[in-house]
Protein backbone atom coordinates (compact mmCIF):
# COMPACT_ATOMS: atom_id res chain seq x y z
CA UNK A 1 0.00 0.00 0.00
CA UNK A 2 1.30 3.48 -1.12
CA UNK A 3 1.19 6.22 1.28
CA UNK A 4 1.02 9.79 0.50
CA UNK A 5 2.06 12.67 2.06
CA UNK A 6 -0.32 15.38 3.00
CA UNK A 7 -0.49 18.22 1.10
CA UNK A 8 0.17 21.87 2.57
CA UNK A 9 -3.20 23.15 0.42
CA UNK A 10 -5.14 19.90 0.51
CA UNK A 11 -8.84 20.22 -0.39
CA UNK A 12 -11.63 20.29 2.81
CA UNK A 13 -13.11 16.75 3.19
CA UNK A 14 -16.67 16.46 4.14
CA UNK A 15 -17.42 14.27 7.19
CA UNK A 16 -21.05 12.45 7.14
CA UNK A 17 -23.65 12.53 9.33
CA UNK A 18 -25.97 9.46 10.10
CA UNK A 19 -29.11 9.23 8.32
CA UNK A 20 -29.99 5.68 8.13
CA UNK A 21 -32.91 3.42 6.73
CA UNK A 22 -35.06 2.12 8.85
CA UNK A 23 -34.14 -1.53 8.61
CA UNK A 24 -30.27 -0.27 9.81
CA UNK A 25 -29.34 -2.47 12.71
CA UNK A 26 -28.61 -0.88 15.95
CA UNK A 27 -24.98 -2.73 16.33
CA UNK A 28 -24.04 -0.99 12.71
CA UNK A 29 -24.89 2.35 14.00
CA UNK A 30 -23.17 1.92 17.41
CA UNK A 31 -20.19 1.17 15.43
CA UNK A 32 -20.24 4.15 12.85
CA UNK A 33 -20.66 6.35 15.93
CA UNK A 34 -17.49 4.92 17.88
CA UNK A 35 -15.98 5.22 14.56
CA UNK A 36 -16.67 9.00 13.83
CA UNK A 37 -15.43 9.70 17.83
CA UNK A 38 -12.23 8.24 17.17
CA UNK A 39 -11.66 9.60 13.97
CA UNK A 40 -12.13 12.70 15.94
CA UNK A 41 -9.78 11.92 18.50
CA UNK A 42 -7.13 10.99 15.83
CA UNK A 43 -7.61 7.25 16.41
CA UNK A 44 -7.40 6.01 12.87
CA UNK A 45 -6.66 2.02 13.09
CA UNK A 46 -9.77 2.28 15.86
CA UNK A 47 -12.03 4.23 13.47
CA UNK A 48 -11.06 2.25 10.42
CA UNK A 49 -12.14 -1.08 12.44
CA UNK A 50 -15.51 0.06 13.90
CA UNK A 51 -16.55 1.70 9.89
CA UNK A 52 -15.34 -2.01 8.90
CA UNK A 53 -17.72 -3.50 11.55
CA UNK A 54 -20.43 -0.94 10.28
CA UNK A 55 -20.60 -2.16 6.95
CA UNK A 56 -19.99 -6.33 7.61
CA UNK A 57 -23.43 -5.63 10.08
CA UNK A 58 -25.04 -3.70 7.41
CA UNK A 59 -24.16 -5.75 4.47
CA UNK A 60 -24.11 -9.12 3.42
CA UNK A 61 -20.43 -9.67 2.10
CA UNK A 62 -19.28 -13.10 0.17
CA UNK A 63 -16.12 -12.03 1.78
CA UNK A 64 -15.02 -13.68 5.24
CA UNK A 65 -16.85 -11.89 8.24
CA UNK A 66 -14.23 -11.34 10.47
CA UNK A 67 -12.08 -8.11 9.85
CA UNK A 68 -8.77 -7.59 11.21
CA UNK A 69 -7.20 -4.30 11.45
CA UNK A 70 -3.34 -4.36 10.22
CA UNK A 71 -2.69 -1.13 12.07
CA UNK A 72 1.61 -1.14 10.45
CA UNK A 73 -0.43 -0.64 7.07
CA UNK A 74 -3.71 0.89 7.98
CA UNK A 75 -5.56 -1.70 6.02
CA UNK A 76 -8.53 -4.57 6.71
CA UNK A 77 -8.07 -8.36 5.53
CA UNK A 78 -11.39 -7.23 4.89
CA UNK A 79 -9.95 -5.36 1.29
CA UNK A 80 -11.88 -2.73 0.30
CA UNK A 81 -11.91 -3.13 -2.98
CA UNK A 82 -12.36 -7.15 -3.24
CA UNK A 83 -15.31 -6.17 -0.95
CA UNK A 84 -16.67 -3.80 -2.76
CA UNK A 85 -16.80 -6.18 -6.26
CA UNK A 86 -18.77 -8.74 -3.87
CA UNK A 87 -21.23 -6.67 -1.74
CA UNK A 88 -24.73 -7.60 -2.45
CA UNK A 89 -26.05 -4.64 -0.38
CA UNK A 90 -28.88 -4.98 1.96
CA UNK A 91 -28.76 -1.14 3.42
CA UNK A 92 -27.77 1.79 1.56
CA UNK A 93 -26.60 3.21 5.37
CA UNK A 94 -23.36 0.76 3.90
CA UNK A 95 -22.36 3.68 1.58
CA UNK A 96 -22.12 5.80 4.51
CA UNK A 97 -19.51 3.24 6.71
CA UNK A 98 -17.63 3.31 2.88
CA UNK A 99 -17.39 6.53 3.03
CA UNK A 100 -16.22 7.19 6.92
CA UNK A 101 -13.85 4.90 6.61
CA UNK A 102 -12.44 6.27 3.22
CA UNK A 103 -12.08 9.65 5.42
CA UNK A 104 -9.92 7.56 8.00
CA UNK A 105 -7.95 6.49 5.22
CA UNK A 106 -6.85 10.11 3.67
CA UNK A 107 -5.99 11.17 7.20
CA UNK A 108 -4.01 8.00 7.12
CA UNK A 109 -2.33 9.34 4.04
CA UNK A 110 -3.19 5.78 2.46
CA UNK A 111 -5.13 7.63 -0.51
CA UNK A 112 -5.48 3.97 -2.89
CA UNK A 113 -7.41 2.50 -0.18
CA UNK A 114 -9.65 5.96 0.29
CA UNK A 115 -10.88 6.08 -3.21
CA UNK A 116 -11.55 2.04 -3.09
CA UNK A 117 -13.81 3.15 -0.62
CA UNK A 118 -15.35 5.84 -1.74
CA UNK A 119 -15.93 4.50 -5.08
CA UNK A 120 -17.52 1.45 -3.40
CA UNK A 121 -19.82 4.28 -1.48
CA UNK A 122 -20.89 5.81 -4.89
CA UNK A 123 -21.52 1.77 -6.52
CA UNK A 124 -23.83 1.63 -3.50
CA UNK A 125 -25.35 5.42 -3.72
CA UNK A 126 -24.53 7.22 -6.83
CA UNK A 127 -26.25 10.11 -5.09
CA UNK A 128 -23.82 10.45 -2.22
CA UNK A 129 -22.14 14.31 -2.77
CA UNK A 130 -20.26 13.78 0.14
CA UNK A 131 -18.52 10.69 -1.40
CA UNK A 132 -17.45 12.48 -4.88
CA UNK A 133 -16.43 15.57 -2.62
CA UNK A 134 -13.63 13.23 -1.06
CA UNK A 135 -13.13 11.86 -3.98
CA UNK A 136 -12.78 14.79 -5.81
CA UNK A 137 -9.83 15.88 -3.31
CA UNK A 138 -7.69 12.67 -3.67
CA UNK A 139 -7.78 13.00 -7.29
CA UNK A 140 -6.71 16.94 -7.01
CA UNK A 141 -3.65 15.43 -4.60
CA UNK A 142 -3.02 13.38 -7.41
CA UNK A 143 -2.48 15.88 -10.07
CA UNK A 144 -5.70 14.39 -11.94
CA UNK A 145 -7.28 18.04 -12.10
CA UNK A 146 -10.01 16.71 -15.10
CA UNK A 147 -11.40 13.65 -12.74
CA UNK A 148 -11.27 16.37 -9.50
CA UNK A 149 -13.44 18.91 -10.96
CA UNK A 150 -15.72 16.19 -12.33
CA UNK A 151 -16.17 14.62 -9.14
CA UNK A 152 -16.89 18.46 -7.31
CA UNK A 153 -19.23 19.39 -10.56
CA UNK A 154 -21.09 15.96 -9.76
CA UNK A 155 -21.50 17.00 -6.24
CA UNK A 156 -22.73 20.69 -6.95
CA UNK A 157 -25.04 18.89 -8.92
CA UNK A 158 -26.84 16.85 -6.33
CA UNK A 159 -26.52 19.15 -3.32
CA UNK A 160 -25.91 23.00 -4.42
CA UNK A 161 -26.27 23.98 -1.14
CA UNK A 162 -22.77 22.56 0.12
CA UNK A 163 -20.20 24.63 0.30
CA UNK A 164 -17.00 22.07 -0.13
CA UNK A 165 -16.99 21.14 -3.76
CA UNK A 166 -17.19 25.32 -4.23
CA UNK A 167 -14.51 25.55 -2.48
CA UNK A 168 -12.36 22.62 -3.89
CA UNK A 169 -12.86 23.02 -7.29
CA UNK A 170 -12.01 26.78 -7.10
CA UNK A 171 -8.66 25.61 -5.34
CA UNK A 172 -8.49 23.17 -8.52
CA UNK A 173 -8.97 26.08 -10.86
CA UNK A 174 -6.40 28.37 -9.17
CA UNK A 175 -4.39 25.14 -9.87
CA UNK A 176 -5.06 25.37 -13.04
CA UNK A 177 -4.38 29.49 -13.89
CA UNK A 178 -8.37 30.23 -13.52
CA UNK A 179 -8.02 32.99 -10.82
CA UNK A 180 -11.52 34.16 -12.17
CA UNK A 181 -12.86 31.06 -12.65
CA UNK A 182 -11.60 30.19 -9.08
CA UNK A 183 -12.75 33.63 -7.50
CA UNK A 184 -16.11 33.00 -8.36
CA UNK A 185 -16.57 29.54 -7.16
CA UNK A 186 -15.21 30.83 -3.64
CA UNK A 187 -17.97 33.71 -3.93
CA UNK A 188 -20.44 30.92 -3.75
CA UNK A 189 -19.06 29.04 -1.43
CA UNK A 190 -18.68 32.63 1.21
CA UNK A 191 -22.28 33.00 0.13
CA UNK A 192 -23.28 29.77 1.46
CA UNK A 193 -20.66 29.60 4.47
CA UNK A 194 -19.02 32.81 5.78
CA UNK A 195 -17.50 31.61 8.13
CA UNK A 196 -15.03 28.66 6.19
CA UNK A 197 -11.69 29.80 7.61
CA UNK A 198 -10.52 27.82 4.75
CA UNK A 199 -12.29 29.18 2.04
CA UNK A 200 -11.43 33.14 3.22
CA UNK A 201 -7.64 31.56 2.48
CA UNK A 202 -7.80 30.35 -0.31
CA UNK A 203 -9.35 33.64 -1.69
CA UNK A 204 -6.39 35.25 -0.38
CA UNK A 205 -4.25 32.97 -2.36
CA UNK A 206 -6.42 33.51 -5.49
CA UNK A 207 -5.84 37.75 -4.56
CA UNK A 208 -2.29 37.34 -4.39
CA UNK A 209 -2.35 35.84 -8.22
CA UNK A 210 -3.65 38.99 -8.92
CA UNK A 211 -0.85 41.21 -6.84
CA UNK A 212 -4.18 42.50 -5.01
CA UNK A 213 -2.23 42.32 -2.03
CA UNK A 214 -3.63 44.40 0.51
CA UNK A 215 -6.94 42.42 -0.68
CA UNK A 216 -5.37 39.14 0.19
CA UNK A 217 -3.73 40.34 3.45
CA UNK A 218 -7.79 41.21 4.49
CA UNK A 219 -8.51 37.66 3.01
CA UNK A 220 -6.13 35.97 5.09
CA UNK A 221 -6.29 38.12 8.32
CA UNK A 222 -10.63 36.93 8.06
CA UNK A 223 -9.17 33.53 8.00
CA UNK A 224 -7.00 33.76 10.62
CA UNK A 225 -9.65 35.23 12.70
CA UNK A 226 -12.18 32.52 12.45
CA UNK A 227 -9.36 29.72 13.13
CA UNK A 228 -5.99 30.70 14.60
CA UNK A 229 -4.43 27.51 13.99
CA UNK A 230 -4.66 27.68 10.18
CA UNK A 231 -1.22 27.49 8.68
CA UNK A 232 -1.85 27.82 5.45
CA UNK A 233 -3.14 31.46 5.80
CA UNK A 234 -0.33 32.62 8.11
CA UNK A 235 1.70 31.05 5.44
CA UNK A 236 0.25 33.20 2.59
CA UNK A 237 -0.22 36.47 4.71
CA UNK A 238 3.21 36.36 5.57
CA UNK A 239 4.04 35.94 1.57
CA UNK A 240 1.71 39.16 0.65
CA UNK A 241 4.11 41.11 3.00
CA UNK A 242 6.83 39.77 1.59
CA UNK A 243 6.02 41.22 -1.11
CA UNK A 244 5.14 44.56 -0.09
CA UNK A 245 8.69 44.88 1.56
CA UNK A 246 7.28 44.28 5.05
CA UNK A 247 9.84 41.81 5.98
CA UNK A 248 9.56 41.88 10.19
CA UNK A 249 5.50 40.95 9.90
CA UNK A 250 6.40 38.55 7.16
CA UNK A 251 8.72 36.56 8.86
CA UNK A 252 6.45 36.71 12.30
CA UNK A 253 4.29 35.19 10.24
CA UNK A 254 6.41 32.35 8.09
CA UNK A 255 7.09 31.16 12.18
CA UNK A 256 3.73 31.10 13.37
CA UNK A 257 2.44 28.66 10.50
CA UNK A 258 5.66 26.64 10.75
CA UNK A 259 4.79 26.08 14.96
CA UNK A 260 1.42 25.04 13.39
CA UNK A 261 2.68 23.20 10.34
CA UNK A 262 6.66 21.91 10.31
CA UNK A 263 6.33 20.56 7.40
CA UNK A 264 5.31 23.28 4.62
CA UNK A 265 8.41 23.33 2.34
CA UNK A 266 6.79 26.80 0.34
CA UNK A 267 6.89 28.86 4.40
CA UNK A 268 10.73 27.79 4.76
CA UNK A 269 11.54 28.78 0.83
CA UNK A 270 9.68 32.10 1.65
CA UNK A 271 11.11 32.38 5.25
CA UNK A 272 14.68 31.72 3.84
CA UNK A 273 14.02 34.64 1.01
CA UNK A 274 13.30 36.80 3.59
CA UNK A 275 15.88 36.19 5.84
CA UNK A 276 18.26 36.64 2.53
CA UNK A 277 16.72 40.34 1.66
CA UNK A 278 17.61 41.28 5.74
CA UNK A 279 20.87 40.41 4.96
CA UNK A 280 20.67 36.93 7.19
CA UNK A 281 22.56 34.75 5.14
CA UNK A 282 23.02 32.08 7.38
CA UNK A 283 19.33 31.59 8.55
CA UNK A 284 18.43 32.00 5.05
CA UNK A 285 20.70 28.93 3.88
CA UNK A 286 19.50 26.80 6.96
CA UNK A 287 15.68 27.88 5.52
CA UNK A 288 16.84 27.05 2.23
CA UNK A 289 18.07 23.53 3.34
CA UNK A 290 14.96 22.21 5.28
CA UNK A 291 13.13 23.57 2.66
CA UNK A 292 14.60 20.93 -0.41
CA UNK A 293 14.89 18.12 2.44
CA UNK A 294 11.14 18.56 2.54
CA UNK A 295 10.54 18.66 -1.24
CA UNK A 296 13.72 18.13 -3.23
CA UNK A 297 11.85 18.63 -6.69
CA UNK A 298 12.08 22.24 -5.84
CA UNK A 299 15.76 22.97 -6.52
CA UNK A 300 15.09 24.38 -9.66
CA UNK A 301 12.80 26.84 -8.20
CA UNK A 302 14.71 27.82 -4.89
CA UNK A 303 17.29 28.65 -7.63
CA UNK A 304 15.63 30.85 -9.31
CA UNK A 305 13.72 33.08 -6.50
CA UNK A 306 17.42 33.27 -5.02
CA UNK A 307 18.64 34.75 -8.07
CA UNK A 308 15.71 37.44 -8.41
CA UNK A 309 16.32 38.38 -4.57
CA UNK A 310 20.02 38.90 -5.39
CA UNK A 311 19.08 41.14 -8.38
CA UNK A 312 16.55 43.34 -6.08
CA UNK A 313 19.17 43.35 -3.55
CA UNK A 314 21.42 45.00 -5.95
CA UNK A 315 22.13 48.79 -5.70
Amino acid sequence: MRRYRTLVTSGALVLLCINAAAQTPDSALRFFKQAQKKLAQGDFASAAEDFSRAIEISSRLDAPKRSVIDTSRGQNQFDAVDAAENIRVIDPFTAKAYAGRGVVKVRQGFLDDAMADFNAALRIDPRLANAYVNRGVINRTKGDFTAACADFDRAIAIDPKMFEPYTNRADVRLERGDVEGALKDIDRALTLAPSSAETHSLQGYALLVKKESESAIASFTRAIEINSHLASAYHGRGTAQFGRGEFEKAINDFNRALEINPDIAFAYMNRGLTFMMKGDETRAQQDFERCLTLKPELKAELARRIEMAKEVRKP
